[in-house]
């Protein structure tokens, strides 16, 4: 077993000299912490639970979570992945602050990341694609807060790591799903939460490059719905009003029960075929009804355990990510298979 004696007869300095470096506490020289941090690397050091537990809670780790969660119940899952890692890492004396609002507007984004900025060592957001978000998660990470991003990325920052879908490939998964369950022919309407959140773009500009190889797609309308099921209902609604050739629709954001709502009103004979994302409860009964066809399903405890998981790993290990982003697999659900 690798002890800090051993570390410190190996580097010339004191137990205590180990200690400080390794726990990022009192006075060392850069140069002999980071010669300390190196050997104790290559030796495969590990502190001892209890020893690490104390000096987490010495450190208070405090993680602010800012995500646009109400009335989306998407991110339900997500939270609760959230929540159970926070219980696993009690002992560490890990905090989580939860910041939450609703829908997309980047003004209220903003002020809540400056009213929080000064009381957290981590951050995890699924940020709106603004310059101004992207210009303060560059100040916080100037300023050493770490900072990931959950379920949704954004251009143009240095956040360390993002946790979320593949947007591109899921765009591309649903017109190629579209493909095969309605032949070369579709009138399609299909439907954004925001511009404004670069995953929902990149699902859209996916969609568009696969539909490129089935000259007889047609994409009747776009529409936007902020993720709100009030304002998909009477979006769509209005849209199946002036467009009656539609005859399929790609839901690439959350407002799903909205939208089915709407369809619902149509003749069963003359409902469009319905492809959405998620497994959320109301997206499950219209399946069930047999409104929504399929889904495609991007495993939300997952992504926000493992945001966690990464926060904690650089506050209390000091373990920066070996790589930029964890992927989630995009995975077709059908009724049958949910």
């Amino acid at each position: 077993m690798v002890t800090m004696k051993k570390i410190a007869e190996l580097c010339g300095v004191s137990r205590g000299t180990v200690d400080r470096a390794l726990n990022g506490r009192g006075r060392v020289s850069v140069e002999t912490a980071e010669n300390i941090r190196e050997v104790a690397r290559q030796l495969g050091y590990e502190p001892n639970p209890a020893g690490k537990a104390l000096a987490a809670r010495k450190k208070r780790p405090v993680i602010g979570v800012v995500i646009s969660s109400e009335g989306n119940t998407f991110f339900d899952e997500v939270l609760r992945g959230m929540n159970d890692a926070a219980r696993d890492y009690a002992i560490y004396g890990l905090q989580i602050e939860y910041f939450t609002m609703k829908g997309y507007d980047s003004k209220q984004q903003l002020a809540l990341l400056d009213q929080i900025e000064g009381d957290i060592n981590a951050l995890i957001i699924n940020p709106i694609n603004e310059p101004c978000i992207a210009a303060k998660i560059n100040e916080m990470v100037d300023a050493g807060i770490f900072v990931v991003t959950v379920n949704n990325d954004i251009d143009g920052t240095r956040r360390h790591y993002y946790v979320g879908s593949d947007y591109y490939n899921g765009g591309i998964t649903s017109c190629a799903l579209m493909e095969a369950l309605m032949g070369e022919s579709a009138e399609v309407a299909v439907v954004l939460g925001s511009h404004n959140i670069l995953g929902h773009r990149q699902r859209l500009e996916g969609f568009k490059h696969r539909m490129e190889r089935v000259q007889g797609f047609h994409i009747a309308a776009t529409v936007e719905n902020n993720d709100d099921d009030i304002l998909s209902y009477d979006t769509m609604k209005r849209l199946l009003e002036e467009h009656p050739e539609i005859n399929a629709v790609s839901i690439l954001a959350a407002g799903v029960y909205g939208v089915c709502r709407a369809i619902m009103q149509l003749p069963t004979e003359k409902r469009p075929l319905v492809l959405a994302f998620d497994t959320v409860p109301t997206t499950v009964e219209m399946m069930k009804f047999g409104v929504i066809k399929a889904t495609i399903y991007q495993h939300p405890y997952r992504q926000g355990h493992n945001a966690v998981n990464k926060a904690f790993e650089y506050l209390v290990n000091g373990r920066m990510p070996d790589k930029e982003a964890d992927i989630m697999k995009n995975e077709i659900k059908l009724f049958e298979n949910l």
